[in-house]
């Protein structure tokens, strides 16, 4: 099993930053593709950006050129550098994990999920 942790939510003003991280524990060697997702009032969770285990990413288009995606794999960690926020970028950022591990003798994929980070951006 794997287990992730967010950290690094708050209330921040517009053009401010901050930088959201995810540790992973558990069954960590299983680890592959990672992502943070957001969730605001009343709207469907979307993605925000991913980072696969090879290093490939990838962001949506409504964080291009602010947010950046990175990981420590020796830290089992998943970071999220948000600059220039603004109110629209106000919700719950989750951070997801997908794993691939033999259990029993069978390869087992499996998607896991933090408890999830506010982010508020606010005069």
């Amino acid at each position: 099993q794997v287990q992730l942790v967010e950290s690094g939510g708050g209330l921040v003003r517009p053009g401010g930053s901050l930088k959201l991280s995810c540790l992973a524990s558990g069954n960590t060697v299983s680890l592959r593709d990672m992502a943070w997702h957001r969730q605001a009032p009343g709207k469907e969770r979307e993605l925000v950006a991913k980072i696969t285990n090879s290093g490939l990413i990838n962001y949506a288009d409504f964080v291009k050129g602010r947010f950046t995606i990175s990981r420590d794999s020796a830290k089992n960690t998943l970071y999220l550098q948000m600059n220039n926020l603004k109110p629209e970028d106000t919700a719950v950022y989750y951070c997801e994990a997908d794993s691939l591990g033999l259990r029993n003798d069978v390869w087992v994929a499996e998607r896991h999920w933090g408890q999830g980070t506010q982010v508020t951006v606010s005069p």
